[in-house]
This record gives structure tokens, sequence and C-alpha cells, in this order.
């Protein structure tokens, strides 16, 4: 056991964010799960296990997000305007296609069931390996990896534009194209 101290806490903005930005479906709305979660672990001294506080924040960015759906599901909920929308990632603004896919891919995340979505967070967003994802979501390795099959399938299948829950055709994805839909969404979320 060991105190966490505020300056190690900067080095996993970032992965954070991204992370934040997946389980949210919005920049804006990452923006503000990151800043709660930072402000939620440094308003008292924070004892972690072990050294991984890239796990330990993990859990306390999913604290922080199922209390603020909690909190907003009891709240009026009001719509945005499509002008109110912002575009992606500033950084690429000469490349609007990718802000387009960056979209898209966090948004058939955030699509996602749960379960599937942590575990994709975690390995594809924060770049956990699967026993660090499954010690920080509390679950087994295999767990983890069935989930991730699972829902690499579900993000390939809604950014090709077919429904959720219908089969690939032998023409839209091969077995080896599938399987290696993690690999795209690592791709893309890398740069």
């Amino acid at each position: 056991m060991r105190e966490l101290h505020p300056q190690e806490l900067t080095q996993h903005i970032d992965r954070l964010y991204r992370a934040a930005w997946a389980l949210c479906g919005s920049r804006h709305d990452a923006e503000d799960l990151v800043q709660e979660t930072f402000a939620r672990v440094l308003s008292r001294p924070r004892t972690i296990h072990g050294e991984d506080e890239l796990a330990y924040l993990l859990r306390a960015l999913r604290n922080t997000f199922f209390t603020g759906r909690r909190s907003a599901s009891r709240r009026p909920v009001s719509v945005a305007a499509i002008e109110d929308v912002d575009p992606a990632d500033t950084r690429r603004a000469g490349q609007p296609e990718y802000a387009l896919e960056v979209t898209e891919v966090y948004g058939a995340i955030a699509e996602l069931p749960e379960d599937f979505r942590l575990a994709v967070v975690a390995v594809d967003v924060l770049g956990m390996s699967y026993l660090q994802a499954a010690r920080a979501l509390h679950t087994r390795e295999a767990t983890i990896t069935t989930r991730l099959f699972r829902a690499r399938k579900k993000v390939a299948e809604r950014l090709l534009g077919q429904p959720a829950g219908t089969p690939l055709s032998a023409s839209a994805a091969t077995p080896r194209e599938d399987s290696s839909a993690g690999g795209v969404l690592k791709g893309r979320q890398a740069t």
C-alpha cells in the first residue's frame, strides 16, 4: 500500500480523457468527467494497493461516470442543437475525415452495453493489458477476452453500417478481418 501523489496523476490525463470520451461519447462530457474524477481523487489523500495507479483511476473514472448518469437520470433532459456540436478533434483541423472517423468510433463505443464498453475502454483506449483490465474491472481475464471480441465485432458492424445483431456477410468481413477490428480501434486512437 502506498499513498497516491497528485504529481503522478498528470501522466495519465490523456489516457483518461480518451477513456472518458469512449464512455460518454462526447468530447465535452469527457472533459467534465475527467475533471470531476480528478477533483474527487484529489479531494482527500488516497492509498492504493500495488503500483498501478492507472487501474485505480479507471475505477474512479467509471464510478464517477455512473454516479453522474444516475444523477442526470433524475433531471429534465435538454436537447442540443446541431450548431452547438463542436468537431471531434481540433488538433487535426486539416484532416476532417479523421475527425469524422474518431467521432464515429467513439460514438460506436459509447453505444455498447456497459460491460463491453468498459472492456474496450480499458484495453483499446487506455492500453491496459488484458490482465490489468481484468483486475481493474474485477473480473477474469477470459471474460475480458470474450467481451472485447464481442464489443469489437459490434463496433465493426456499426462502422460498416450494419444494424447491431445483424451477422456480417462473407463479403463484408472475413473472420480474419473481424478479429482485427480491435486493431482498427487501436490504430485510430493512437494518433
